[in-house]
């Protein structure tokens, strides 16, 4: 059966050659073996002329092809311009094109960073972009506001937590992602048309569809065009360019770690995806607007695997999927007069849940069902603020739940977390991991193995009642827990952090990694995925609400030390100055950026406009056609798939969404072990293996001898504090030497290396952002007090061995020491007899058999040694299982392994 790939995308290095009449923008693959060529028309003042001619250039070829472009465009020697091709500038892939009152724009990624891998696919983080005026100068028509415009799109940071991927669609969860490639190749061609295949196909690739042959399947999802941030800048030039120009990013935060398990690597990664529908900053949006978008909606999914093995079809993947979003209602907050706490108040009537129902609606046809809703909003106050919201969106849920299944319906929980933070009876953390375990096991995870055999003899009772779908070849994810408060920033993400760590405990076991669903505080492991949790939830934070985190895991916990108030205190403070003077000009910004509001001859500008209401709710602006029932509000084939979403269900709808493409057996467009490892250059081990990530046995586990280095030990308080001298935690000390080498200035060589790469082929810059993570090594000083500086840097004898060198040993560790070496004199002697009688006669002392298995074996030739039925048997089974083809156990070998478990364990 043949096997199933993510496409690789073959414009992976960019460089932009300009004539005083086109652009010419080259693109290739990694290794620069493949290219394409589009061709951007400078003498239109105002339209875009892109022209791809599709076609696939050699290495050779292109250099011919600029050579007569920069030849033909060449003027008479002597006069202003002798140079006919010049390259403008180096890239690693086009964000899109805009105009405002002027020309066009193109912005191009000049710096990239990496961030995280997932089974080889690397994940990147935008460094630094360049913004070119494509027009020419003599044919632009300059406005007065164009640069106020300019300026305007520019505060959108692209350097500031936008990633993208060549090879892994960032907008789909790692389910959707391996379920396509789960699906059957001969059903996919069965259900495509003539019409959609001749669309899918290229004219290269049509050949290996002809000829047969071993090969590969290629296929290419539609991104969620949800949550992706550049959809609009790419529009214009989507329907006339090869996809492989098309580099989708998302918006949001990603982070992985290493969880070193007695030297098993296990990575752990979270990722989040914020929605770029009714995008905004804190106060100015809020609720959802009329097509059930709503503000601060943020998909984070934690995925967990097994590191020492990057494959798709033979490694161990799991992940899990949850959702931040504000109260899906019509709602807003009055900032005319900044207060701490601007009132609450409902701009709309809707009886009949209109936008609720749209917005969930989206949610069953993402997630499936169970929908669990989260509500962290206050329930019982003096002044009726928060609760205005509580008892609306409780109406809201009852109402629709009339309509649907009792198996699917909406579950709702409330809970005033900030109550309970007050009161000293209640554990905050305890009451939320009761909740994250019953969330969990309804909605399941995703693992894409089967259970262990061990699971099924020794069953724990937690697994069995584990929820979602299981399949032969693993389990899925079906529903997803919403949580919100009012900011969905503080409260939420600590919920979110408990919530995922019961799900990494199931995550770890599905793995084979631990041996029961259950993970404590105050371990390796819990302390760097807590560490990834505040990172993502200080990340969201600062975009939305425009300062960190004010109230952390460890506030919750109630260890937080008294530098904490003052911090938030001060973030408080922050994030009440972003509000009221900063949040204003970031939206007009975003609403720039995501193409909300289109400038125009004769239309009021962007910063005349007294509201931004209408840019955001289109659909009140003119009747609907259509009126949506109010009973039947899910969208017809919904309902026919639950438990599981539809947008993963193989249906024909959901195929025509597929690019699938045949490719050869090692084209470099689906080899992803060349693309990972990339054996055709010299690439750095530290880049490689991702050597700069947070390592939970170098960042966490303390150093003294004894100490278990197991990252699921739980670790008293002292153990952490003692394990670095000065009472700093090593990962206080790794983000101390890490910051010392951000502020010196790199060895000459460096630079020198890393400029000519730069001019010679445009190479990734992305090593800059390494150096930044790499410790730089402590120098002892021989001036002055060096007793001190010794003492300072190493931890005393006594403490890792448990003696001094003061101390005198024993008579019994004498006499040890003395037979010792007496045994070491009478060895030397035993060997130099042994060398005499050798001398003298060799064959009478020694008899030299020949054990090897080899019979012949030289420099010029060796004969393998003969091996029996059964070893092959064992070698081929062996073989198989590391592909991923798992062959069923004998009676003997299960009454056996029967026979263990009852004498180990019962």
């Amino acid at each position: 059966m043949p096997t199933a790939a993510p496409i690789i995308s073959s414009v992976q290095k960019l460089v932009l050659y300009e004539t005083r009449a086109r652009y010419f923008l080259v693109g290739s693959n990694h290794a620069e073996t493949k290219y394409r060529v589009l061709k951007i028309d400078r003498t239109e003042p105002k339209d875009l002329v892109v022209i791809d001619d599709k076609h696939v250039y050699t290495q050779q070829e292109v250099r011919e092809l600029l050579g007569r472009l920069d030849l033909g465009n060449r003027t008479k020697m002597g006069q202003k311009g002798a140079s006919g091709l010049s390259r403008a500038v180096s890239a690693f892939g086009v964000v899109g094109f805009v105009r405002f009152l002027e020309g066009y724009y193109i912005v191009l990624i000049t710096k990239r960073r990496k961030m995280a891998d997932i089974g080889g696919h690397a994940v990147y983080k935008i460094e630094d972009t360049t913004m070119i005026y494509i027009p020419n100068d003599s044919v632009r028509v300059t406005h007065p506001d164009e640069a106020r415009y300019v300026r305007i799109f520019q505060n959108v940071d692209l350097s500031s937590n936008f990633y993208f991927s060549y090879s892994y669609d960032l907008t789909h969860s790692l389910q959707y992602n391996l379920s396509i490639l789960r699906m059957p190749i001969d059903l996919l061609k069965k259900e495509s048309t003539p019409q959609s295949r001749q669309e899918s196909f290229d004219i290269f690739e049509d050949e290996g569809l002809i000829q047969g042959g071993s090969g590969v399947f290629g296929i290419r999802s539609e991104p969620y065009m949800k949550y992706v941030w550049n959809g609009e800048l790419l529009e214009i030039v989507k329907d006339t360019v090869h996809y492989d120009w098309l580099l989708y990013i998302i918006h949001g935060f990603c982070g992985q770690s290493k969880l070193l398990i007695y030297g098993h690597p296990v990575y752990v990664t979270l990722m989040a995806r914020r929605s770029s529908k009714f995008a905004g900053t804190r106060f100015l949006k809020r609720g959802a607007n009329c097509e059930g978008d709503v503000a601060n909606e943020v998909e984070t999914e934690q995925i967990v695997y097994d590191a020492s093995v990057m494959s798709f079809t033979a490694g161990s993947y799991s992940s899990y999927v949850q959702v931040r979003g504000s109260v899906p209602l019509y709602w807003s907050q009055d900032i005319s007069t900044m207060i701490p706490k601007p009132p609450i108040t409902l701009d709309q009537a809707d009886p009949f849940a209109h936008v609720a129902a749209l917005h969930f609606d989206q949610m069953l046809q993402r997630f499936g069902s169970p929908i669990i809703i989260l509500n962290l909003v206050k329930e019982r106050e003096k002044r009726k603020h928060e609760r205005i919201l509580s008892e609306e969106l409780v109406s809201a849920v009852t109402y629709l739940n009339q309509f649907l299944p009792p198996e699917h319906c909406i579950e709702y929980i409330a809970w005033d977390m900030a109550k309970f933070t007050k009161s000293k009876l209640c554990n905050v953390l305890d009451r939320l991991n009761v909740i994250a375990d019953s969330v969990v096991k309804k909605t399941g995870f995703f693992v894409n193995r089967p259970d262990f055999y061990c699971s099924t003899l020794r069953p724990d009772e937690k697994w069995n009642q584990l929820g979602g779908v299981v399949l032969p070849t693993g389990h899925l994810q079906t529903g997803v827990l919403r949580t919100n408060c009012v900011d969905c920033l503080d409260r939420t993400n600590t919920a979110q952090f408990m919530v995922g760590k019961c799900a990494l405990a199931y995550q770890l076991y599905s793995l084979g990694l631990i041996d029961k669903p259950n993970l404590q505080f105050d371990t390796d492991a819990v302390r760097l995925f807590e560490e990834l949790y505040e990172d993502h939830g200080d990340t969201l934070s600062l975009q939305y609400g425009g300062s960190q985190l004010v109230h952390r895991v460890k506030t919750y916990r109630k260890i937080a030390p008294w530098t904490q108030h003052s911090k938030d205190i001060m973030q408080t403070l922050s994030r009440y100055y972003s509000n009221a003077f900063s949040d204003a000009d970031r939206q007009d910004s975003i609403n720039l950026f995501l193409k909300v509001f289109q400038p125009a001859e004769g239309k009021p500008h962007l910063w005349e406009l007294p509201t931004d209401f209408y840019l955001h709710h289109t659909n009140t602006m003119k009747l609907s056609q259509t009126k949506r029932s109010y009973t039947f509000w899910w969208t017809p084939e919904v309902l026919e798939h639950l438990p599981l979403p539809f947008d993963e269900v193989p249906c024909a709808e959901n195929r025509r969404k597929l690019t699938i493409k045949k490719f050869n057996k090692y084209d470099e467009e689906t080899d992803i072990h060349n693309e990972f490892f990339r054996p055709y250059e010299l690439s750095s081990l530290d880049d490689t293996f991702c050597l700069a990530m947070t390592n939970s046995a170098r960042d966490f586990t303390p150093k003294n001898v004894g100490i278990d280095p197991s990252p699921f030990t739980v670790r008293k308080p002292d153990e952490t504090e003692k394990s670095v001298p000065g009472n700093k935690t090593n990962k206080d000390e790794t983000v101390l030497q890490r910051k010392t080498a951000a502020s010196a200035p790199p060895p000459p060589s460096e630079e020198a290396v890393s400029s000519s790469s730069e001019d010679d082929s445009g190479t990734d810059r992305e090593d800059e952002g390494a150096v930044s993570q790499r410790s730089t090594p402590v120098k002892i000083t021989e001036t002055g007090d060096s007793t001190k500086t010794n003492d300072s840097l190493f931890q005393p004898m006594k403490d890792i061995y448990g003696i001094n060198l003061s101390d005198p040993p024993s008579e019994d560790d004498l006499q040890v020491y003395t037979k010792f070496v007496q045994l070491g004199h009478s060895q030397q002697k035993q060997e130099k007899n042994i060398q005499q009688l050798r001398s003298v006669n060799l064959e009478n002392v020694i008899n030299v058999t020949h054990i090897s298995s080899f019979s012949q074996d030289s420099i010029y030739e060796v004969q393998p040694p003969k091996v029996d039925k059964k070893s092959i048997e064992i070698f081929t089974a062996h073989i198989q299982a590391g592909s991923g083809h798992m062959q069923t156990m004998a009676k003997e070998d299960v009454l056996m392994y029967r026979e263990y478990i009852r004498n180990r364990y019962m």
